[in-house]
């Protein structure tokens, strides 16, 4: 991606969701015909990019708002799966009320999980704007579907449901290319959860086939999860640096600011391969940066990561804080870059 400052300035990808929006969404389906959900998902998708615009973010996304939570409304594509009973329904939100499925047949997008129309429509709201669409990985895909009873309870089957989810989102990957994206980012809370799941080495190799060939287009984040502004794993990032040194990416997206900065002495190893997003914006407090404490943060990288390196974003996605909350911190960290960029 060319012609953008040192210090470039993006957000991970989702973006709050206007207040009306949680009712529109609550009602739509007694109250609305297909045009009017149309109309207020584009409506929506215009205020995340005009805030983002507004506040002077480098490199623009849609915010993510056809989507629930980043994820959610996406597995409404996919054939060949079916939703378990969630083990609660009542009380404060968490991930055990996240939807979760079983594979009844092979696992398929065959008409596509909407990405495309979503960077397409993008495009179309944010003309002229550096532009970057996210989604989420194959682990994060894979981790909730249930193989069986399609693929069996083997030993077998959780690779087999997991070729078939890399099939699925290379050919996502591709479609977004040829539609003339030029960042596409893999979101994979999924990551972090070694070694429970499955070795590091195989992780990497996962989210390595569904980018490759696009290597110096993709970007790779590592999420500890952001349900409710709660994390889903243990975030020591250290722990993970087997993974993240194997992934055949030109970027890769780390939260930093939740974490009261630790761990930045790993950046360095790392920014001699990896272009670095360093989140310096912590989604997960209802504290409002100023300039001045983003600026320190990103000097605080700085020490690690050759600014031609740097591109400063927030931990995580602003999708659960509330929007006055997420414009003001979009535009700290837009001032805190300034201020940085403008002592280098």
């Amino acid at each position: 991606m060319t012609n953008l400052p040192i210090l470039p300035t993006m957000g991970v990808g989702s973006y709050a969701i206007p207040g009306w929006m949680h009712l529109f969404r609550k009602h739509m389906g007694q109250a609305a015909a297909p045009m009017d959900v149309a109309e207020a998902f584009d409506d929506a998708t215009r205020l995340a990019i005009a805030d983002q615009v507004e506040a002077g973010i480098d490199i623009v996304s849609d915010g993510e708002l056809h989507r629930q939570r980043f994820v959610y409304e996406m597995y409404d594509r996919i054939s060949g799966i079916a939703r378990q009973e969630r083990p609660r329904k009542l009380g404060v939100p968490g991930y055990d009320m996240a939807p979760k499925f079983y594979a009844t047949e092979k696992v398929d997008a065959p008409n596509g999980l909407g990405l495309v129309r979503e960077y397409e429509d993008l495009a179309r709201l944010a003309p002229g704007q550096r532009l970057k669409i996210a989604f989420p990985g194959p682990l994060t895909f894979a981790d909730s579907i249930l193989p069986s009873p399609h693929y069996g309870d083997g030993p077998g089957a959780v690779g087999a449901l997991m070729d078939d989810v890399i099939t699925m989102l290379k050919r996502e990957v591709a479609a977004l290319r040829a539609a003339g994206a030029e960042f596409i980012q893999i979101d994979e809370p999924g990551l972090t959860f070694y070694p429970e799941r499955r070795s590091q080495a195989q992780s990497a190799d996962c989210i390595n086939q569904v980018i490759a060939g696009h290597n110096d287009s993709t970007a790779v984040h590592v999420c500890f999860g952001n349900n409710a502004s709660r994390p889903s794993s243990p975030r020591g990032m250290k722990r993970l640096l087997g993974a993240m040194e194997k992934l055949e990416t030109r970027m890769l997206v780390l939260e930093f600011a939740n974490r009261e900065m630790a761990e930045l002495d790993m950046l360095g190893p790392l920014s001699e391969r990896y272009d670095i997003a360093a989140g310096v914006i912590d989604v997960k407090s209802f504290h409002e940066e100023s300039a001045e404490d983003v600026a320190t943060r990103i000097r605080d990288v700085l020490r690690y990561v050759p600014a031609e390196r740097l591109t400063v974003t927030a931990d995580c996605g602003f999708s659960a804080i509330p929007r006055w909350l997420a414009r003001s911190k979009t535009q700290a960290m837009v001032a805190g870059a300034r201020l940085v960029r403008g002592e280098i």
